[in-house]
């Protein structure tokens, strides 16, 4: 079979295994990007030197993307070996990479600011920046909003998350404004002419706010502005369980990667610290 049609059979594979249609998506994506950049007739069929060439060359990827990148091919050569198309699992043989690091990361206050102002800042981008830093939506979550997810009576947004999870987020004032210039039904932020009556890739938001970030000089990524999302509103006297819910967290563990805690409220923790306290007087 051609790497197209196993790339297809692997894809309704793993919708039958109940995967997000976002990371099905995305596996797909990574390896069809495989195939194409290493010129291999067949990417089913690659040996394990060429995985290493093609992953050591993208020295720029960040240990998050790396380990993505590393888990699709995992997968996919995983499913291949289980379905009988072929008899070895190449990626046995390569090391697993070093997992990405895990704390908070939020753009700092000041970068946001910066990259709101930024002159020639296209608007489609502004209300994309918006979505993430005061909703605190992922990249996939920004390129599937339509016109029918937001209820301005509310106001609010709705959201369908990771593992399908549906949830009703609460409009800040500035994402209220936004939304009466933006399309009342329909995709937000529509395909292009390739993709007509489809919404943007999550990578494309990525790579468009990444873009807007280095044009305004300002450290991170578009995930970053979810991370101040989360850390803001606990810097703002929430507590973590609203956080939580306002993040779409299964776990409260999950939601602390994403909240970092001042540098003023730990001095004052420390400050308020009395080793004497047991003492009567």
């Amino acid at each position: 079979m051609t790497s197209c049609a196993l790339l297809e059979d692997w894809r309704l594979w793993q919708y039958a295994a109940r995967r997000s249609p976002r990371t099905i998506n995305e596996r797909v994506r990574i390896i069809a990007c495989f195939a194409a950049e290493t010129g291999l007739a067949s990417a089913a069929f690659a040996e394990p030197a060429d995985i290493i060439r093609w992953l050591g060359k993208h020295a720029e990827w960040s240990a998050s993307t790396a380990a993505t990148y590393h888990g699709s091919l995992r997968a996919w050569f995983k499913w291949l070996t289980l379905m009988d198309h072929r008899l070895d699992d190449p990626m046995r043989k390569l090391g697993t990479p070093k997992p990405p690091d895990r704390t908070p990361r939020p753009v700092s206050d000041s970068g946001l600011v910066r990259l709101l102002v930024a002159p020639r800042l296209h608007h489609r981008t502004r209300v994309m920046i918006l979505l993430a830093a005061l909703a605190g939506l992922r990249v996939a979550e920004i390129a599937r909003v339509r016109g029918e997810d937001i209820d301005l009576s509310r106001p609010a947004i709705h959201v369908t998350g990771k593992g399908r999870r549906k949830a009703w987020i609460p409009l800040h004032p500035l994402l209220v404004d936004a939304a009466a210039t933006m399309p009342e039904r329909g995709w937000w932020f529509p395909g292009n002419c390739r993709r007509p009556g489809r919404h943007l890739h999550s990578k494309s938001v990525s790579d468009i706010i990444g873009a807007a970030m280095r044009r305004a000089k300002v450290a991170g990524s578009a995930h970053s502005l979810r991370h101040w999302f989360g850390t803001t509103l606990l810097d703002d006297g929430a507590d973590l369980r609203t956080v939580q819910e306002l993040l779409r967290h299964k776990s409260v563990a999950t939601t602390q990667i994403y909240t970092k805690v001042s540098d003023v409220r730990r001095h004052t923790a420390v400050e308020k610290l009395n080793p004497f306290r047991s003492r009567t007087f």
